[in-house]
């Protein structure tokens, strides 16, 4: 893969903790995506269950953006499953 010296710098100087964030993040939006595939539905769809507009549910799954845990039980609720789960949670969805 060829690489940028510039990005491999600036990469390098991201603290692990930004790195997971960053990674949690992407890995949040990309999970809301599969449900929402696998529900057939749209990001205005869930947009509309949220009561907010298209463009800030498009910035919530850029992956970028730093949900609160409040969002993320929402959204599972809109989608009637749960986004995040806790390995050893093991009491009955709260979000849901």
């Amino acid at each position: 893969m060829k690489t940028n010296k510039i990005m491999d710098e600036i990469r390098s100087t991201i603290s692990p903790e930004v790195k997971m964030q960053m990674e949690m993040s992407v890995a949040i939006a990309n999970r809301i995506y599969e449900i929402l595939e696998a529900k057939g539905m749209s990001q205005k769809d869930l947009a509309h269950r949220l009561g907010k507009t298209e463009t800030e549910v498009s910035r919530w799954l850029s992956g970028m953006h730093n949900l609160t845990l409040a969002t993320i039980c929402k959204i599972s609720s809109a989608l009637g499953e749960d986004v995040v789960k806790v390995a050893e949670y093991e009491t009955e969805s709260v979000c849901v």
